[in-house]
């Protein structure tokens, strides 16, 4: 009886093997085509890369990405071809990225800032940057989940690409000129019209400030302590900082030759008849 019983299962066994070799067949046809696919899919993926000139950290990243997710899905394909049961496994797999999705919600915000940042290049390593996020000096490094840059003070300051490729950015290093502007408080008693000759001409003499647009100098607020007057002139980017800081002192220094006054607040302390209390009159 048991003999009766083992050849009926290994005769079950045969025909089950002979019945399954088609599809095992073409489950290793599938296995052997798409290895192929996936082969002229990242080639087509890299060139494109090239010709867009993507960085070459996110295009190393962005294929790998790919890839797995490729060979999981071709994997997962061949063995449902097969008749191998992959339901229960796609849904731990589709468990287990949905935890660490949670887990690294932040990480990932900055993952998909920095690749942002690195696809569509709003600024490169060695602009100098400011954000509406706080963060601003010369980037020293782009990386998938952090920026690096170097402030005004030397310091080294790591900005999240999350928070930084959602904010508004300026980059001042992508531009030919920019214009600066001085701002200034002459008395009532200085003529106008004299005061900004004076400016002008000074300005004229600075061969760093461009023609175009020309300089200007204009009538601001009307304070209670005096006239406000604004400078706006043109330079290109590499001069900007050199020239305001030369030609602001520049310009101080004719006016105060040319006799121009400039408001100053004076606070007199005198004492009462009454006592020793201090009156203040400004």
């Amino acid at each position: 009886m048991k003999v009766v019983n083992i050849e009926a299962s290994l005769e079950r066994l045969i025909d089950n093997t002979i019945q399954a070799i088609p599809s095992v067949l073409i489950g290793l046809g599938i296995l052997f085509l798409g290895k192929y696919i996936i082969r002229f899919i990242l080639k087509l993926i890299d060139r494109r890369f090239e010709r867009r000139n993507v960085d070459m950290s996110i295009r190393t990243f962005i294929k790998s990405i790919v890839k797995i997710c490729l060979y999981v899905f071709l994997y997962l394909t061949a063995a449902g071809v097969m008749g191998i049961q992959t339901t229960s496994f796609v849904a731990a797999l589709g468990a287990f990225g949905l935890a660490v999705g949670m887990a690294l919600q932040g990480s990932l915000s900055n993952f998909a800032g920095g690749v942002l940042i690195l696809l569509f290049r709003p600024f490169d390593v060695g602009d100098y940057i400011s954000s509406a996020n706080g963060s601003s000096g010369t980037v020293e490094r782009i990386d998938l989940l952090y920026t690096t840059l170097i402030d005004d003070d030397g310091i080294r300051v790591f900005s999240p690409n999350g928070t930084l490729a959602n904010s508004v950015i300026k980059n001042f290093t992508k531009i030919a000129a920019r214009r600066m502007q001085f701002s200034l408080v002459i008395s009532y008693d200085t003529n106008i019209k004299q005061a900004r000759e004076m400016i002008l001409q000074t300005i004229a003499k600075e061969s760093r400030v461009l023609d175009k647009p020309k300089a200007e100098v204009l009538v601001g607020d009307l304070k209670e302590s005096g006239i406000t007057l604004n400078i706006r002139l043109w330079t290109k980017r590499e001069d900007y900082w050199a020239t305001k800081n030369e030609l602001g002192e520049e310009i101080k220094n004719v006016l105060e030759n040319q006799a121009v006054t400039f408001p100053i607040n004076t606070v007199k302390m005198l004492k009462d008849e009454s006592g020793d209390n201090p009156v203040i009159e400004a």
